[in-house]
């Protein structure tokens, strides 16, 4: 058996400039430290030598990772095909071996307001409406393969939805999620029958406007919308009348996300492995042969759209209902480049890999507060690391093979 490959001296060149690389684009930020009061400067230069070293190592790292794993696909291929299981035994565990790791999951999330301050109740919360969102968008961009830059524009629509309810009429919780569900799901329908021809580049920038078109309608049309000044004293959920404390309320809410998430996590699945799943991936890889063997392109296209804008309503009424306060900052692109940096980070499709790029974009940069002025600086180099290593994703999503009985 040949041995893997080892790296060479080009890779250790490679990581050589890197690592100057890294120096020469933080040098501004970490070795230069300018105080207006005193009128003086710091010069850091032990900063500098720490980024370089360490971004050499890391890119040497990455380089042996990604030479190790071209080496064993090498020998996966030359091996005869009984053998591979082998030699990659834990390629895909059992069920019996996933099942006590969800069980210690699902412990530490039902224990978690007990252990853990307010605080880290409502991060936590919010990370959670963002798994929501993540697996909405995953249904339009990871199934469907269709490029939408403008999801936030569903997402402030279910929230809106809430705050005007609960402003002129006085509903609750209760009743206007599931409005804001089928009102995100009617903006998505509103919005697939424009773009049914469009892909690519030319859809993004569509969407993208409609985004920004919906924001900006919120934002000057006063007497609907209120305007920048938003809508505020918005009702948190109830619990057949019960009176809770802010504390209890957030617990509840808590909870009450995580019970949301987990319906999200069985649906999305559930789609994924039905007809209509199936038919959205066949168009995500050619939508031309999807339309010769057969498939209604124009109906799974604005499937994709509704049953995606739907989730991101949803989400959108349980943030009304979180913050108590909405108004058209919230809703930016930005949240729009957030979600779907979950799903690609992620990894195109995979339900695991998106919950799990949820919680860690969404807590890193709050336990990354230790680190104080450069806590977006480290999260940012984790990103690029994560990429580097995983260029498709945590968990890419695998072409499924079917065997026939002989």
């Amino acid at each position: 058996m040949k041995s893997p490959p080892m790296l060479t001296n080009k890779d250790v060149r490679h990581a050589v400039l890197t690592g100057f690389w890294f120096m020469f684009l933080t040098f501004p930020l970490l070795v230069i430290k300018v105080n207006p009061t005193e009128q003086t400067v710091t010069w850091r230069w032990a900063n500098m030598l720490w980024v370089g070293g360490v971004s050499a190592v890391i890119a040497l790292a990455c380089r042996l990772v990604a030479t190790r794993r071209a080496g064993r696909a090498e020998l996966l291929r030359q091996m005869p095909a009984q053998t591979t299981h082998e030699l990659h035994p834990f390629a895909l565990p059992s069920r019996d071996r996933l099942i006590p790791l969800f069980g210690v999951i699902a412990l530490f999330f039902i224990v978690f307001p007990f252990v853990f301050s307010a605080y880290q109740v409502n991060i936590m919360t919010t990370a959670l409406m963002y798994v929501i969102l993540g697996l909405g968008l995953n249904i339009v961009v990871g199934f469907a393969g269709l490029l939408n830059l403008g999801y936030v524009a569903f997402y402030a629509v279910g929230a809106y939805t809430y705050g005007l309810l609960h402003f002129h009429f006085g509903l609750g919780f209760w009743a206007a999620l599931p409005i804001g569900g089928l009102l995100g799901a009617l903006f998505g329908v509103m919005l697939g029958f424009p773009v049914l021809r469009l892909r690519g580049d030319y859809l993004a920038i569509v969407t993208l406007g409609f985004g920004e078109i919906i924001r900006l309608i919120l934002e000057n049309w006063r007497e609907f919308s209120q305007g920048p000044s938003g809508i505020a004293n918005i009702a948190r959920p109830g619990l057949f009348g019960i009176d809770m404390s802010l504390e209890h309320s957030l617990v509840y809410q808590y909870y009450l996300t995580i019970a949301i998430a987990l319906l999200t996590i069985f649906v999305v699945n559930r789609l994924r492995d039905s007809r209509i799943g199936r038919a959205w991936f066949a168009l995500r890889e050619d939508d031309i042969a999807c339309q010769a063997m057969g498939i209604d392109t124009t109906a799974a296209k604005l499937t994709a759209f509704a049953l995606g804008a739907a989730w991101a309503g949803m989400a959108g009424v349980l943030f009304a209902a979180k913050t108590t306060f909405i108004n058209p900052a919230s809703f930016t692109f930005m949240e729009s480049a957030i979600i779907l940096c979950i799903v690609v980070l992620g990894g195109m499709g995979s339900i695991i890999g998106v919950v799990a790029a949820a919680l860690i974009l969404m807590l890193l940069p709050e336990y990354l507060r230790a680190v104080a002025e450069y806590r977006m600086l480290a999260f940012g180099a984790i990103l690029v690391v994560m990429m580097i290593v995983r260029p498709r994703g945590l968990t890419s999503q695998t072409r499924r093979i079917y065997h026939l009985p002989h």
